[in-house]
């Protein structure tokens, strides 16, 4: 397995793989993934590959369908240069979002990822987003990679101690790079992140310049870039599918096209290590439950008050929280219960209301 611990196997995935070696069943990860075709790397070389119909028959939801990342069972035809996906060795780390316009739906974005490069361009417009990143830092948290935020187009800026800073203070404790793709600045404080075997997946909106970063990484014009819509500094999707790319002598990158929609999926927990310091400040209210809304000796309102809470964050971490409330009543049966019996009641007591009237 030389060629194959290149693209991150290892003796973990060796001891998970066992129980379909037996069954004569070879290796692969998905590099590339085009609605429901994909390629894979297997230790004979690449191949083209679509699931068996026994695993499209046995598939749940959306997500149990292969992603970029993700590593594979396959049963490979060598003449043909191609490969049946048998299975799917479990995940170790998931980034997924709500499916666009399927609001009860996983969509996996990268799987197996070691880090993630949260990317914001410092090139003007609504590349800079604190609320907007915060909600990638959520999501980030939630699929059990490491994140990191990079802040692209540096060199575009006169202000980039400041990006920094506001950057900082909406992920606290997290490593904040600045860096330049087209001049190649700044991209050796990435390197340690990209050691042979360690896959990062790049996520951000478009225009923010993840494919220049990808080319400047590779070394080479890897990747087709757009140009950026002068008005509004806007970027068109020039990356449309996922695709993992090996690093000369290093890592590999996952590049994905711009998340439009980026919708939570998870529970109100991953909302813990976004906004711990909102989570630190409740657990000193004077009530456990405590609402943050006008009850005595709240911390949360204290801090608003006097500055060391910033309002648009507590207000983002709010709207977060009726969102995932909103997808567990959704998704989970005991929740859609519990809201069903809270309506009847509330039902009940306009009835009984009407009749005293």
């Amino acid at each position: 397995m030389k060629k194959l611990k290149t693209w991150g196997w290892n003796e973990e995935w060796e001891l998970s793989f066992e129980p379909y070696r037996h069954e004569g069943l070879a290796p692969a990860r998905v590099i590339r993934e085009d609605r429901e075709l994909y390629l894979v790397q297997t230790e004979t070389g690449e191949k083209t590959a679509a699931v068996s119909g026994r695993f499209r028959y046995q598939a749940a939801s959306r997500s149990d369908f292969p992603s970029v990342g993700d590593w594979a069972a396959v049963e490979t035809d060598e003449a043909a240069g191609k490969a049946t996906i048998v299975a799917l060795l479990p995940r170790r780390t998931a980034f997924s979002r709500r499916h666009p316009g399927k609001n009860e739906e996983e969509q996996i974005v990268a799987a197996n990822v070691n880090t993630i490069f949260l990317v914001s361009a410092l090139d003007g417009g609504r590349n800079f987003n604190l609320r907007r990143l915060e909600r990638y830092l959520a999501l980030a948290r939630g699929s059990g990679a490491q994140p990191v935020i990079v802040l692209n187009k540096a060199d575009l800026s006169d202000c980039v101690d400041r990006y920094i800073l506001e950057a900082e203070s909406a992920a606290p404790a997290l490593p904040v790079h600045p860096v330049s793709a087209l001049a190649r600045q700044g991209l050796d404080a990435l390197e340690p992140y990209l050691a042979t075997g360690q896959t990062v997946a790049l996520l951000g909106s478009s225009g923010v310049g993840k494919s220049a970063l990808i080319n400047a990484l590779l070394g080479v014009e890897q990747q087709v870039t757009g140009e950026i819509r002068a008005q509004d500094h806007r970027g068109r999707h020039t990356t449309t599918r996922r695709e993992l790319f090996l690093i000369p002598g290093g890592g590999m990158v996952i590049d994905t096209p711009g998340l439009r929609e980026l919708g939570l999926w998870g529970d109100e927990s991953e909302l813990a290590g976004a906004f711990d310091d909102i989570e630190e400040l409740a657990s000193q209210c004077r009530f456990r439950d405590c609402r943050h809304d006008g009850e005595p000796d709240c911390a949360v309102q204290q801090a608003l008050g006097d500055g060391s809470l910033d309002a648009n964050r507590f207000d983002n971490y709010l709207r977060m929280r009726r969102e995932l409330a909103h997808l567990a009543r959704k998704t989970n049966p005991a929740a859609q219960r519990a809201e069903k019996e809270r309506w009847k009641k509330i039902a009940c007591w306009q009835k009984q209301i009407q009749k005293d009237r």
